[in-house]
């Protein structure tokens, strides 16, 4: 149920929600929440999104919630208070649509809270263009409606939206923390959850499904694995078709759930029974979905191989620890014996060279390069022709 009680380590700015919801003269209309990747941006904007609409009946933090303010604490996790909006998206960019129909939305009191509350996830997905719709909505806001944008950082947004908004910023939770949370909420072994958020890097996000999910974990080891196997040219561009073969099967297993279930929920709403056939006058209506889910397809293999690379930059980040001689708690501690190996057969300069070569290759996939020739130059630049990224299987 969406509340304070998911976030970790973020007593400041949940202090900082929590009073301006008390204190309605002091109210802000436009807020950013910036953090990095898995400290829990949605999950605070969705806790002051459900506290906003609440009003008077909000619990404190830890308090038991009365029935009425379950029940709306509910329908925000359902996406479905009728004073709620919210956009966020799987494609690589937010239409401009998208925003114009947010903005229209935004006009209209609320019907029966005390804010209509418009939460946008992605705010940083949106061009320049398409701020600027947003932007005259920020500028000329009606009394009653909060905004509340999610991105990685305030440089992630134009200047002028930036001047009109309240920001909040996120820290990164602990080992400790993102751990403690795991067990509590999921009811994860300890040892799991432990050994799940130090090699999610602190993620909460990914640290639950590689608590939860043996295949993730298989998919993550056998990353690493591929690229602490590489000592040729040849074994470079074989580790970057497997690569790209492992980020998309890591992609589908995170999106073959969901589309099956928005399958049958366009549906339902079509009047079409389990199994049964679509009229043609509706086809029209199942083709756009899947349409945008086939787009989605391709930005959730895209993350997927972002996800492989911060994984490839935590395994180089350890080698150079070792080879500094840092007393600090490895990332891949399961693969200690191969990263002492290759530290010793390597020196920080190269291992330096590797994470930079990583880097290039992620700008360079965001940039649209094709990621299997992304990743075969950047294997290929550390077989031992130029930085080492492998040869210590």
């Amino acid at each position: 149920m969406s509340g304070w009680s998911d976030l970790v380590g973020q007593e400041a700015a949940i202090e900082s929600l929590l009073d301006a919801a008390s204190d309605p003269t002091a109210m802000t209309h436009s807020w950013l929440i910036t953090g990095p990747p898995g400290s829990g941006r949605s999950n605070l904007a969705f806790a002051f999104a459900t506290t906003l609409l609440q009003g008077e009946l909000a619990p404190a933090p830890g308090e038991q919630a009365s029935a009425e303010a379950a029940r709306i604490a509910a329908q925000v996790d359902a996406r479905s208070h009728p004073d709620l909006a919210v956009l966020a998206t799987d494609r690589v960019i937010i239409s401009i649509d998208e925003v114009r129909h947010l903005v229209s939305q935004s006009q209209f009191s609320p019907s029966v809270a005390p804010y209509r509350v418009i939460v946008i996830e992605d705010a940083d997905r949106m061009t320049e263009r398409t701020s600027n719709v947003l932007l005259k909505a920020l500028e000329e806001p009606p009394p009653r409606t909060v905004w509340i944008l999610c991105a990685p950082s305030e440089a992630d947004l134009i200047p002028t939206i930036r001047s009109r908004v309240r920001s909040v910023r996120l820290r990164v939770p602990t080992v400790t923390e993102v751990a403690d949370l795991l067990v509590r909420r999921d009811g994860v072994d300890p040892a799991l959850a432990a050994t799940a958020a130090r090699e999610a890097q602190n993620h909460i996000g990914m640290a639950h499904r590689l608590a939860t999910d043996a295949d993730a974990r298989a998919r993550r080891a056998r990353s690493l694995e591929l690229v602490l196997g590489v000592q040729s040219v040849s074994g470079a561009v074989l580790a970057a078709e497997q690569l790209v073969a492992v980020a998309t099967d890591d992609a589908k297993a995170l999106t073959a759930i969901r589309e099956e279930e928005e399958r049958a929920v366009a549906l339902r709403s079509l009047g079409v029974e389990p199994g049964g056939t679509v009229p043609p006058a509706l086809r029209a209506s199942l083709k756009a979905l899947e349409e945008d889910q086939k787009r989605r397809a391709t930005r959730s293999v895209r993350d997927g191989i972002d996800r492989v690379l911060v994984d490839l930059m935590s395994l180089h980040r350890d080698v150079l620890l070792l080879q500094l001689g840092a007393d600090t708690e490895l990332v891949n501690e399961a693969v200690r014996p191969q990263l002492e190996r290759l530290a010793r057969d390597s020196d920080p300069r190269r291992s330096l060279a590797a994470l930079d070569a990583i880097a290039l290759a992620r700008r360079r996939i965001d940039g649209n390069v094709p990621p299997a020739l992304a990743l075969e130059a950047m294997l290929i630049a550390g077989s031992g022709r130029v930085p080492a990224l492998g040869s210590a299987a």
